[in-house]
């Protein structure tokens, strides 16, 4: 008999994150994040497998956190980034007098000491800090553990393997001496002084003025040579990155040189050619856009890459294609009018065609491009209940994770041919990973149901319903009192619902398997995902008509939907619960101002004052952009605020933040924590510590699904809803 999974199972839980195909297509690299229950720690791990399938996957690190494997261009060799105590041989090896390029920039007042912006302990000189990711190579044709290639004091944050083998391309913070003192004075509790206007970012810290450089590094003797036109700049720069990509055509990445970089979310795409004497760089994209995800073709003279308008990322993102030889920029997916998934990173087939990921209606899949004809979506296959993560491609190869809410989330291969694959085919991947076969094997788990719906103003809007596997909602119906009548183990009346709201609002639902969903499933509840207007996948019209706006279009689409479910007997009316995390808590707190038809509600690190956020948060640009500013359009700011009408809410209210949270900072939870309570509505805030806007350590995260459900629970009209 299946048994519902348990808080402490996500221990062990497993999830791959990323895939990495060698160039001959024969093996695929997977990072997977993992748990460690008795540290109370994430890790990610890299694991190696045949694409065929023909053996289990082989686990390649143990000791620390890895992530970005990469493959060297014959194959031999694998990079990782890893934070782990300095390389032994290194220690031996390393000369005591730094390389001769330091040596010059010391000379001219600068220096590679600092630590990190925040308020984290030194380098990895000093024995008490914690280890800065640095590159580490291991040698797969040799074997052995892997060896240390950078170890700067800063860390490394990006890097790519240059077109000979020899070398890599990294990005690195290079503080000059006067910098390296300041930030020495902030990690010893001095003020924090700052002029930038893009003064902090969540998951960083508080900005310095310290900038980020390409850097040139010899993998077998660990000299580096500063690349120093190639410096990062900018709002995006600090959680987007430099994201170097290296070809015979030379060195793309990604930076801003507009006249107020901090007043501006443009990333434009640049080259750089590490082999002149004195290398400065070319702009090949004009700030008018947001780049990332650079990809070179195989003749190093074509860049294909993701991009959307810096600031109103309602519009689809698509993929470009920069020609290097004559400086052409063009579009190649525009007919599709869908949008690049979060993780549709660009991979070149051949000269001529990209696969890339898309978000199509509620799903994700594939798409390939050309430099020629019109876009076409490929690997028909895919069934409507499954959706792709990450993937890539190499020798033939396109290794993927497939996410299944019956199955959960693993890693698959197939040859590029099968992209052809239609519905009906056989299955044409080998599946490389069973990831949490002994964790789901006998778990409950959801069927997934699509329902569409209309809204309000006659508008057909999707949701992704998550239902008990002992629900069948082809048998249930509607019965002439509007409740439903009895369908197997479920009671007459419906199931208890939890409408769950995604973030964004840019984004998107799509079928998968997440541990939290799971979980309110066995609990015997119904999870309902709408993709409300201002979701991304369904064109730009469905996604921009929520620009400038909120509360009133992402309401109407949500109560909507559950009348909807309603109407078709699946769910209980008096028994129905929301939540929602970042946009989703906001769009929680704008639901319960205007319905009360609620039994309780959970509002996730979310904005609630919009006037008394600006400048709080590290979204100043995006609000500024949707608003204006909030001394010029003050009724504005107050309108789109659900604690305007914070009288009007009566429903039980669960309200949750990170304490470091610079997405959406927590005194905003605590200005709706204390509105509600004032006014005797049963209320509760919980803050995480040491959590910014998403909450990574697992103790933490078990500790939400838990509190959440117990809330729900304490305000279920139906004390037995579990019994039915």
């Amino acid at each position: 008999m299946a048994d519902p999974l348990a808080p402490d199972d996500f221990y062990e839980f497993s999830q791959p994150t990323d895939v990495a195909v060698s160039p001959s297509g024969q093996r695929v690299a997977i990072t997977v994040d993992e748990f460690d229950a008795q540290e109370d720690e994430r890790l990610s791990s890299i694991f190696v497998v045949p694409a065929d399938g023909s053996r289990e996957p082989y686990r390649l690190t143990r000791a620390s956190a890895a992530s970005a494997p990469t493959w060297s261009p014959d194959g031999s060799r694998l990079a990782v980034l890893a934070a782990r105590e300095t390389d032994l041989g290194r220690k031996v090896d390393r000369e005591p007098a730094e390389s001769e390029t330091a040596a010059a920039e010391e000379e001219d007042g600068e220096s590679d000491a600092d630590d990190a912006p925040d308020d984290t302990e030194g380098g990895n000189d000093d024995p008490e800090a914690e280890p800065k990711s640095q590159v580490w190579v291991f040698d797969l044709d040799r074997g052995g553990d892997a060896r240390q290639v950078t170890d700067r004091e800063e860390g490394v944050r990006e890097f790519d393997w240059g077109p000979d083998g020899e070398r890599i391309v990294i990005s690195a913070r290079d503080p000059t001496e006067e910098q390296a003192e300041e930030l020495e004075t902030r990690r010893e509790g001095g003020p924090i002084e700052i002029e930038r206007l893009q003064h902090k970012a969540d998951g960083v810290g508080w900005l310095d003025e310290v900038k980020t450089y390409l850097f040139v590094v010899d993998v077998d003797t660990g000299e580096e040579r500063r690349l120093d036109e190639a410096y990062g700049a900018g709002a995006s720069e600090p959680l987007a990155g430099l994201q170097p990509a290296w070809s015979q055509g030379g060195i793309a990445f990604v930076t801003n040189r507009t006249e107020r970089p901090d007043d501006s979310m443009a990333l434009d795409l640049f080259l750089v050619d590490p082999e002149a004497t004195e290398p400065d760089i070319e702009q090949l994209t004009d700030g008018d856009l947001f780049v990332r995800e650079l990809a070179w073709g195989p003749n190093g003279q074509q860049i294909a890459f993701v991009a959307g308008p810096p600031r109103n990322w309602y519009r689809p993102r698509r993929i470009y294609v920069a020609d290097t030889r004559d400086g052409t920029v063009e579009s190649r997916t525009d007919s599709l009018d869908r949008t690049v998934a979060r993780q549709g990173n660009p991979s070149w087939l051949d000269d001529e065609h990209v696969l890339a990921a898309f978000a199509d209606e509620g799903w994700t899949r594939f798409v390939r491009a050309s430099t020629a004809d019109e876009p076409e979506r490929v690997f028909e296959w895919l069934p409507r209940d499954r959706t792709i993560g990450q993937f890539d491609h190499g020798g033939g190869t396109v290794a993927l994770t497939i996410s299944d809410p019956e199955d959960g989330i693993d890693v698959y291969a197939m040859p590029v041919s099968a992209l052809e694959a239609g519905q009906g085919d056989a299955d044409p991947t080998s599946r490389l990973t069973t990831l949490n076969e002994g964790l789901l094997e006998d778990a409950v788990l959801p069927t997934v149901e699509r329902v569409e719906y209309e809204n309000d103003d006659g508008q057909t809007v999707e949701g992704i319903t998550y239902l008990p596997p002992a629900f069948d909602a082809d048998e249930t119906h509607t019965s002439n009192n509007g409740g439903a009548e009895e369908s197997g183990e479920v009671a007459a009346n419906g199931l208890p619902l939890v409408v769950s709201i995604h973030g964004g609002p840019m984004s998107y639902d799509a079928p998968e398997f997440r541990f939290d969903l799971a979980y309110l499933v066995g609990q015997g509840y119904a999870v309902f995902k709408p993709n409300y207007r201002g979701s991304t996948s369904y064109g730009r019209d469905f996604s921009e008509a929520l620009r400038g706006s909120r509360g009133e279009l992402e309401t109407d689409d949500v109560t909507s939907g559950v009348a909807e479910l309603v109407d078709r007997g699946w769910v209980n009316p008096d028994r129905t619960f929301i939540t929602g995390f970042s946009y989703g808590g906001i769009t929680t707190a704008h639901v319960l101002t205007r319905v009360e038809s609620f039994a309780g509600g959970a509002a996730e690190h979310g904005i609630y004052d919009f006037y008394s956020n600006f400048g709080t948060d590290d979204n100043h640009l995006w609000h500024e952009d949707e608003f204006g500013l909030p001394w010029e359009e003050t009724d504005t700011y107050r309108d789109i605020s659900s604690l305007t009408d914070v009288d009007n809410i009566d429903t039980p209210l669960l309200i949750t933040a990170g304490e470091n949270d610079w997405r959406c900072p927590p005194t905003q939870a605590e200005q709706l924590y204390v509105s509600v309570k004032k006014q005797g509505v049963p209320a509760k805030l919980v803050i995480y510590q040491d959590e910014h806007h998403a909450i990574t350590d697992p103790d933490r995260a078990i500790h939400r699904i838990e509190t959440i459900a117990d809330w729900f629970d304490e305000h279920d009209p139906d004390a037995g809803r579990n019994e039915s």
